[in-house]
């Protein structure tokens, strides 16, 4: 079984910032399986359950996360459910945003440091281990002297809308890639 955890703010106020990519990818996902997120039984994140496969073709069983909490906070969450659904840390995908990658850019590692990421930091403290996955969308650095909390927080530029769906597609499409593939294929294909 695998764990994906798209990073994000709960609420309409966040649903289109830099920083709810991870929800947007996982609501593709969603999509590809034929289902609708729904509260667990923690109430503290929204999952559906599904393989990411035709009818009876064998795939392994994915659960898809959006935490309900605020993105500092994030761990508590994601520990409950790594816990009930018994996944290790090195089956956890996290799908976030990163301000070090140009936006229309995606990168696919395993481990690492939070590199200033407040989501990371809250999933590295309350999993013990920085050892999971991490789907990374590239959203670039804010434009001047703009605060990148500011940015992160904001609404995607006209220009980039346009743009959105089709990192959002390949974000999804590296997940697939992750759980059929392994890392190592998938970063020779998604990676560039």
């Amino acid at each position: 079984m695998w764990l994906v955890v798209g990073l994000g703010n709960p609420g309409p106020t966040y649903a289109a910032t830099r920083h709810n990519v991870g929800y947007l990818v996982n609501d593709e996902l969603a999509k590809r399986m034929g289902a609708s997120f729904r509260s667990h039984k923690s109430g503290r994140a929204d999952v559906v359950e599904g393989r990411l496969a035709p009818p009876g073709q064998d795939a392994p069983k994915i659960v898809l996360a959006r935490p309900r909490s605020f993105m500092n906070e994030i761990g508590g969450p994601v520990k409950a459910l790594a816990t009930f659904y018994k996944v290790p840390a090195e089956r956890i995908i996290a799908v976030h945003d990163e301000l070090d990658i140009d936006f229309g850019t995606l990168r696919v590692k395993l481990g690492g440091g939070d590199n200033g990421h407040n989501g990371l930091k809250s999933m590295r403290s309350a999993l013990g281990t920085g050892d999971f996955y991490r789907v990374r969308a590239g959203i670039g650095r804010p434009p001047g002297r703009q605060n990148p909390a500011d940015f992160v927080l904001s609404n995607y530029s006209s220009a980039e809308r346009k743009e959105l769906d089709l990192q959002i597609v390949e974000a999804a499409d590296a997940i697939e890639s992750l759980i059929e593939n392994g890392l190592e294929l998938t970063q020779s294909r998604f990676n560039r």
